[in-house]
């Protein structure tokens, strides 16, 4: 009763005309950024930062609270239509979304993961509201050893969750693994694998990996396998784009599901969207009826993966506004902004300024309902694009590959990357590697790696604390189960063709 007052409250504050301008700019703008290959929410918080010194701290935060999570609804459209994610979480989209577009379903494809991201982020506010500081002590729980094993778990998993030989797919998760400790080390800062170009000292970018690995490699796909007259994508009437009474209620338990699991790993340090898309991917195929689908157009990954976003975007809040930590990257740009402010988190903060508090959680509401209207408004014109011919379409691909990795440093050196890295990905899909592992390797290294820096630190070199709690021995526990089961089914395997020879 007391958090219902609260929300009450928090609306009156949110319903007030300068608010609610706020959270409808904020998700238009999260809407357009997310979509845009390059920029993503942190470079969209980033960027909008500096424009809010002089606002209200209420509205302020309440305009990129929903700019971040109109992020995760807009990072699906270039990842469905063109195969470009817009940000690192839109990559499991990709996976089921491409392939939709591809059968003429894009606009169907477009319309769940806007119910999903709705439902997803809806369970994620939700949550927050009425175990904020509950989901905040949960957080606290998983420490470096406890985190290293979560993402261990991930890295474990993908090799053989979305690939059809599990031997590639480990390859390709090794290859991502390579990739992501290129550059100055975090810990000694000594120079790794850089070949003695200053251009790799800071690593590998993500952005010109992920566009030439997906977009143009695609590019290069369409360029050499041209589809004959009358076949490929044929555009559908909206009506029918739309899903029916009965789909969207299939939908709904996997979004249900897959919001609270982003929402359990948004709230958890350094852990992100991505790690919550993926996990929610990876359960959805596990125990969904249709799990053998999902990679190849399923309309259920598309779902999952945009209710596990949108979920943890929502879920990083919780300890973010309890107790001062970020939950993710995106949240630790907020979090200097609060301070900046004069707004210290923690648990303090919902006494001495409930109406802050309440006021912007009570705006996600009413933002994400409005983030979910504005990004259906805009289907149909986002459908468009299924009828352009592709004679028009490869070269507005290349632009826009082109501007997104030039767009991050401003280098033309990413420009080449780009080049190089799609490429190399026609040839591992032409030799049936997957490249989505390699991906999610790449992007969830680094915060393996300062898990397992920052628990030998604890420690003092002792390995042991990875079994010194119970989430830990769990989580090793399953990782090592997982690595004896594909060892004894590769065996099994084995053993049958010799006995078949």
């Amino acid at each position: 009763m007391e958090t219902l007052l609260a929300l009450q409250s928090g609306f009156a504050t949110s319903l007030s005309l300068g608010n609610l301008g706020a959270a409808l700019t904020g998700a238009a703008l999260g809407i357009v950024v997310g979509a845009i290959p390059g920029l993503g929410s942190v470079t969209g918080i980033a960027l909008l930062l500096p424009l809010t010194f002089g606002m209200d701290p209420t509205t302020a935060v309440i305009l990129l609270a929903a700019l971040y999570y109109g992020c995760m609804f807009g990072g699906a459209y270039s990842a469905i239509l063109l195969n470009i994610p817009g940000d690192a979480p839109a990559v499991m989209t990709a996976l089921d979304g491409y392939p939709m577009a591809k059968r003429g379903e894009g606009g169907k494809a477009l319309f769940s993961a806007n119910i999903a991201s709705f439902i997803g982020g809806t369970t994620g506010i939700v949550a927050l509201s009425f175990m904020g500081p509950l989901l905040a002590e949960i957080g606290l729980m998983f420490g470096p050893p406890e985190t290293a094993a979560l993402i261990l778990l991930a890295l474990c998993s993908i090799g053989w969750m979305l690939g059809d030989n599990i031997a590639k797919g480990l390859m390709a998760t090794m290859l991502g693994i390579l990739l992501a400790v290129v550059g100055i080390g975090s810990t000694f800062g000594h120079a790794r694998f850089t070949l003695g170009s200053m251009h790799l000292l800071n690593g590998v970018s993500f952005i010109p990996l992920v566009i030439g690995m997906f977009g143009f490699c695609q590019l290069l796909e369409m360029m050499t396998d041209r589809p004959k007259p009358g076949e490929g994508p044929k555009q559908i009437p909206l009506r029918a784009a739309i899903p029916s009474r009965r789909e969207t209620l299939r939908l709904l338990p996997v979004s249900l599901r897959s919001g609270l699991i982003g929402t359990l790993v948004g709230i958890l340090p350094g852990a992100g969207a991505t790690t919550g898309a993926f996990l929610s991917y990876m359960v959805q195929r596990k125990i969904g009826r249709n799990g053998a689908e999902m990679g190849k157009g399923a309309v259920e990954g598309v779902a999952a993966s945009e209710a596990g976003n949108n979920g943890a975007a929502a879920g990083s809040f919780a300890p973010l506004l309890s107790l001062g930590i970020p939950g993710s990257g995106t949240s630790a740009v907020l979090l200097g902004g609060l301070m900046m402010w004069g707004l210290q988190p923690g648990p303090l903060l919902f006494a001495t300024r409930p109406d802050f508090v309440w006021g912007l959680v009570s705006s996600m509401y009413i933002g994400t309902v409005m983030a979910v209207i504005a990004a259906m408004l805009i289907i149909p014109f986002l459908m468009q694009i299924l009828r352009i011919p592709i004679s028009v379409l490869i070269p507005v691909i290349g632009t826009v590959c082109v501007f997104g990795a030039y767009s991050v440093n401003g280098s033309m050196f990413d420009v080449w990357l780009m080049l190089g890295f799609g490429v190399a990905a026609y040839y591992l899909k032409a030799a049936d590697f997957p490249i989505a592992p390699l991906i999610l390797a790449f992007v969830l290294t680094p915060r393996l790696e300062s898990s397992i820096r920052r628990s030998f630190d604890i420690s003092n070199g002792d390995p042991w604390i990875f079994v010194s709690s119970p989430i830990s021995v769990t989580l090793v526990s399953v990782i090592c189960a997982l690595i004896l089961m594909s060892v004894v089914g590769a065996g099994v395997n084995w053993m049958r063709k010799r006995a078949a020879q």
